[in-house]
């Protein structure tokens, strides 16, 4: 098992692969991730708020053993940032002017493609876009709107399943009933990209939110979804830091069109709680990947033998963080079996934040 550093810099902030996506040919990896800058008194994360952050992607054509980094070659649907509005002040926030472009069919099962999921905000009113791109990321076409499917806003992040040359799932999040976030969905292209519609709910609405999914496909008809939790727990008061965070799978036999809940295979993510990765290992055992934000702050992983079913112990992969601002991981698995997992980390509670990649073969 070894850390590989992406991106650190001395006051900067580093963060949220998740938000952005990871994409793999082989040896060679691109993940996003953006990049602003530290601030000691701004609270959970010790961003500035003050000042933009920059969308950023990594590259290693050596499978995740050396990066380059560069900003993100795709143009906002207006001005501002790239899925980060939450983190800025109204001076740095995405401003949409409906610059949107007209998708056209892309071939999905392009040898050199990818998909970027993109978001305005988080709860009612969010909007989202997509970009593709058929030379490995080096650029992005778009951005080209996604519908509001019915929902009160859309919070997409990028989990994708072609099925393929004009087929495929998006996994996203939409706000709830009452506006706030939020609630997972399975959307269907089946003309390469030039239209979206609802495909499924996955699960009902929660009293407190279930986000950020990421699906695994085990067949032609079964997939599998895991999905970032939160609910109530026996602590007084409405505050976010008294609330319970796990992780759910869901589980379809048909394609993504229905889903049943199969079990919860981590019960505690910490404070804030973490998104997943979900990653079907070269043997047929799965990978489920997170963060865990209370102390000791870590990234862990659990595998399953029987897809899904049932759930091994938790395995660290790294537990030296300096305070519950970690995770978010991306994970790809390389043609030699290993996993490569890229997060956002720290180690100390006033350090940078730093973007970081752990090499492992379970």
């Amino acid at each position: 098992m070894r850390q590989i550093t992406i991106y650190r810099e001395p006051g900067r902030y580093a963060g949220w692969p998740a938000n952005y996506g990871i994409w793999s040919w082989d040896n060679e990896i691109v993940v996003g991730f953006t990049v602003g800058y530290h601030k000691s008194d701004a609270g959970f994360h010790r961003r500035d708020r003050d000042k933009p952050f920059t969308a950023m992607q990594a590259r290693s054509t050596d499978g995740g053993e050396t990066w380059t980094v560069s900003e993100t070659p795709c143009k906002l649907p207006g001005t501002g940032t790239l899925s980060a509005n939450e983190h800025v002040q109204d001076k740095d926030k995405q401003q949409e002017d409906s610059s949107y472009l007209t998708p056209q069919t892309v071939n999905l099962e392009h040898p050199d493609f990818a998909m970027m999921c993109s978001r305005s905000g988080l709860k009612a009113g969010a909007q989202s876009w997509f970009y593709t791109s058929t030379d490995r990321c080096h650029s992005w076409q778009g951005p080209f709107q996604l519908p509001m499917f019915g929902y009160t806003g859309i919070a997409a992040r990028t989990d994708y399943l072609i099925t393929n040359s004009e087929k495929c799932l998006v996994f996203l999040t939409a706000s709830k009933s009452d506006g706030g976030e939020g609630l997972v969905f399975c959307a269907r292209t089946t003309d390469g990209g030039q239209t979206f519609s609802l495909h499924s709910q996955i699960g009902p609405e929660p009293e407190g939110f279930a986000i950020m999914p990421a699906s695994v496909r085990l067949s032609e008809s079964h997939i599998l979804v895991a999905v970032r939790c939160r609910g109530k727990s026996d602590k007084t008061g409405k505050n976010w830091e008294t609330l319970l965070n796990w992780i759910d799978l869901y589980a379809s036999d048909d394609d993504g069109k229905t889903w049943n809940y199969m079990n919860r295979p981590v019960e505690d993510t910490g404070r804030g709680g973490n998104p997943p990765t979900l990653t079907r290992l070269h043997d047929g055992r799965l990978c489920l990947i997170y963060g865990y934000r209370d102390a000791p702050h870590r990234i862990c992983a659990k595998l399953s033998n029987d897809n899904g079913n049932t759930w091994e112990d938790e395995i660290v992969l790294r537990d030296n963080g300096g305070d519950p601002d970690i995770g978010y991981p991306r994970t790809i698995l390389r043609p030699d079996g290993v996993v490569v997992t890229v997060y956002y980390f720290d180690e100390e509670p006033d350090g940078e934040r730093f973007i970081e990649a752990t090499l492992w073969k379970p």
